[in-house]
């Protein structure tokens, strides 16, 4: 600075002139002032033996200030008696107060299939006011591919244990390569389930307390099912039910065009075909352009691609593209009141699979529903 100037010196380094002045000008802080207001050391002392006397050890201060105001004697402010215990390190909440364990956010990524699974529990309505059904879905997170499903009368731990355990040796996942994340539910937190994953080298993950979004994958999935046009919203019994999701998981799987995976189905990405499909789909568009390139007025059009990396809470830190899809954009917490699980035995029979489903299309869906609808008792069998 004493060569070039102040001026020149702070324009090159980008310092404000007045910086340099205050820091080169020495700042003289004298010693706090006592206020004229303040309670002398002898009246902080009385305070104290007040408040610490056998009388009100167990009283809050506004209950000693009232007390002592009603016999003539003011002792001081509630809150500079407040403040001296605070000085003094004597409150503190007297209650027995629960503290709650921080639990970390999951963050999660999938590249590719088979590497990150989400799984939930659903109820469906029964035959009666009270009957309800319990709806396992596992489904892909890369590639939003329902891996399997299972329909049951209850929701228990060990028939979650045998249906992970015949989905992952189905799929042949190798140990370390896969995580499965579910929320805090019983039966995701059981300890049969978490011993199997343990067994199968799968790694687990569980969504925060109370904090849906942390599973918005598996509850987007369940919103797709309940909104689509042919849901009956009740099944007369477990077949039917059976019956209508092998349809309906057939249709989500080979049919139905994602959103969030750039409108392809879950069954091309999950076999990794997805490239093929978007070439077939660019000639179109290259045919299309060629034959009119006056109505592309952007020039000539591609076609959306699907993510490569597909996060369950993604960090902050780390930026990576995802299309805002069905899934892409987690709901909001809703509240539903629904019965507690009952404890019926499971009906025989192995439970369907998605898999082993075969794609009968929208009409398929409709005759199943339909079929469901006549079996349904009426309102004079229910009473």
């Amino acid at each position: 600075a004493p060569q070039v100037g102040v001026k020149a010196a702070c324009d090159a380094l980008n310092v404000a002139r007045a910086t340099v002045y205050r820091r080169c000008r020495p700042r003289l802080v004298g010693a706090r002032q006592r206020p004229p207001r303040a309670l002398s050391a002898d009246e902080r002392r009385w305070v104290l033996e007040v408040v610490n006397s056998p009388r009100f050890v167990d009283a809050a201060p506004a209950a000693i200030y009232a007390t002592l105001l009603d016999e003539g004697i003011r002792l001081a402010s509630v809150s500079t008696i407040y403040r001296i215990l605070r000085e003094e390190r004597a409150v503190r909440e007297r209650r027995s107060v629960r503290r709650h364990p921080t639990y970390p956010r999951p963050e999660l990524v999938a590249r590719g299939p088979n590497e990150v699974w989400s799984w939930d529990i659903t109820k469906v309505r029964g035959p009666g006011r009270r009957d309800w059904l319990h709806l396992y879905v596992m489904i892909d997170v890369f590639s939003r591919k329902v891996i399997g499903w299972m329909l049951a009368t209850t929701e228990s731990a060990a028939f979650a244990e045998s249906w992970i355990g015949d989905l992952v040796r189905a799929e042949g996942i190798e140990g370390g390569t896969l995580t499965i994340h579910a929320d805090r539910g019983t039966s995701m937190r059981s300890k049969t389930v978490a011993e199997l994953l343990d067994d199968l080298g799968v790694t687990r993950s569980h969504s925060r307390p109370r904090t849906s979004n942390d599973n918005a994958f598996s509850e987007a999935q369940f919103k797709t099912l309940k909104y689509h046009p042919t849901y009956p919203g009740s099944f007369a019994s477990v077949a039917d039910g059976r019956e209508y999701f092998a349809l309906f998981f057939a249709w989500f799987n080979n049919e139905h065009h994602h959103e969030g995976i750039a409108m392809l189905t879950p069954a091309v990405v999950h076999a990794g075909r997805a490239d093929e499909v978007l070439a077939a789909r660019q000639r179109v568009l290259d045919a299309a352009y060629a034959a009119h390139p006056e109505r592309f007025v952007h020039g000539p059009p591609q076609v959306s691609r699907p993510p490569t990396e597909v996060w369950i809470n993604r960090p902050t830190a780390q930026h990576v593209d995802l299309p805002h899809g069905e899934d892409g954009t987690p709901s909001s917490p809703c509240k539903a009141e629904n019965p507690p699980p009952e404890t019926r035995p499971c009906p025989a029979g192995s439970p369907a699979q998605a898999s082993n489903a075969s794609a009968e299309g929208v009409a398929g869906l409709a005759e199943a529903t339909g079929r469901v609808s006549s079996k349904r008792p009426d309102e004079s069998q229910r009473k």
